[in-house]
């Protein structure tokens, strides 16, 4: 059964950091590209950041270009996505996301609070 499972959100300052934490298991990991979406209350669902199965491209949003950094480790079935800077703005549930037409597997979700 497939399973993604999100850890290490919570509250944070203005300028912070964290670093979340995505466990993949049911599925061949090393085969798929992954994601991570972020949804705030009132706003659609936004892509962050997205990393290819090997882990030799990576792309973010403008947004949040040179401050969070999405990596993976396929011989532990995780994702991460460490987020330096932050800023409020970025205060939303993150999700990590399989990248396929036919295969969207997605986690329950962390939540992320960027406030003083």
């Amino acid at each position: 059964q497939v399973q993604l499972v999100e850890s290490g959100g919570g509250l944070v300052q203005p300028g912070g950091s964290l670093s979340l934490s995505c466990a993949a298991s049911g599925f061949t990991f090393s085969s798929y590209a992954m994601t991570w979406y972020r949804q705030a209350p009132g706003k659609e669902r936004e892509l962050v950041a997205r990393i290819s199965s090997t882990g030799r491209m990576k792309n973010y949003a403008d947004s949040v270009k040179g401050r969070f950094t999405i990596s993976r480790d396929n011989a532990k079935n995780m994702v991460y996505l460490q987020m330096n800077s932050l800023k409020p703005e970025d205060t939303a549930v993150y999700y990590c996301k399989t990248d396929s037409p036919r295969y969207a597997y997605w986690g329950q979700g962390t939540q992320v609070t960027v406030s003083s």
